[in-house]
């Protein structure tokens, strides 16, 4: 019984959990935005099952393709490839029937073929793109990377849109707060992972990993995680017009939150006076989650939108 718990933990443990509840907050404000003042939980639900699925598969190909670096790493020797909890081929088959059932369960249930296809592409990019392509050939591979973390909204966004008409019915207005959302996230990931990074940096540089703190110096990094924390807070603005007061009052202070501990790590990098860049990881997962937690707020009580105020 014990060797059977130990694999059920270690197939859980592919899909990296955590991971998958950050992308699910994602969907969320995304499907509620997406139709202001109504709420289709069934929906909801079907499609985060889906969601949740394809996510898991992402997850669980990215460790079969890691399983060599995942051993030379402290922060990932004990994943369950790299322990041998479980087999490579037995994950890759577990991969690939989450994402046959995640295609199949929002194409057939939710009604969208083209989140099903969303979720598709999020897989290729995710392993062919970032996995095996960037990610051990450049420092920018977070930025361009992150993509893939970025679709959850538009498999959101997408499962609504079918299911009131059809993408085109929704119109490029529609579609556009879907892409502000996007970028919000594709601009949100450097700094939140820089910060990681910056924290095991020798994990990094012993896997052969060019992250940009291996490559860079420090100030550098936090110049550059300045920079895209900037970035992220000023598109969380850009969203204002579609939405209500309690997602602008939390999308300022939270956003000047993010900023200062952004700026606290540049100066002390700086300065030359220890610093804890973990700080700034766990707080940029505080941030999105805030963030999108009153965008979802706001949606559910249809709230005037400020651009309809104007």
């Amino acid at each position: 019984m014990e060797r059977i718990a130990e694999t059920v933990k270690g197939y859980v443990a592919l899909t990296k959990p955590r991971v998958i509840e950050l992308l699910l907050v994602a969907t969320i404000p995304a499907m509620l935005q997406a139709e202001r003042g109504h709420v289709s939980l069934g929906l909801i639900l079907l499609t985060l099952a889906g969601g949740w699925m394809g996510a898991a598969a992402a997850n669980t190909f990215n460790m079969v393709a890691d399983h060599d670096i995942d051993q030379l790493m402290r922060r990932t020797r004990r994943r369950p490839l790299a322990r041998h909890t479980v087999s490579v081929s037995q994950a890759r088959v577990f991969a690939w029937v989450l994402m046959v059932a995640s295609t199949l369960w929002l194409g057939l249930l939710v009604g969208s073929w083209l989140a099903a296809g969303f979720v598709l592409l999020t897989i290729w990019f995710y392993i062919y793109v970032y996995t095996k392509w960037l990610k051990r050939r450049t420092w920018q591979n977070v930025i361009w990377g992150g993509a893939a973390g970025c679709m959850p909204v538009i498999v959101g966004w997408a499962a609504v849109t079918d299911n009131n008409g059809g993408a085109f019915h929704a119109g490029w207005l529609s579609w556009g707060q879907a892409l502000v959302l996007f970028l919000i996230i594709f601009f949100w990931t450097p700094p939140h992972t820089w910060a990681l990074g910056m924290r095991y940096r020798e994990d990094y540089e012993a896997a052969g990993v060019p992250m940009m703190p291996v490559v860079k110096p420090p100030l550098e990094v936090t110049r550059q995680i300045l920079a895209y924390t900037w970035a992220t807070v000023l598109t969380s603005l850009v969203l204002l017009p579609a939405a209500g007061w309690v997602y602008a009052v939390v999308a300022v202070l939270a956003g000047a939150w993010f900023v200062w501990k952004a700026h606290a790590l540049h100066r002390g990098v700086k300065a030359g006076t220890p610093v804890k860049p973990m700080q700034l990881f766990f707080l940029s997962n505080n941030y999105l989650s805030i963030l999108f937690v009153a965008l979802s707020v706001d949606a559910v009580l249809g709230l005037q939108t400020i651009g309809g105020l104007l």
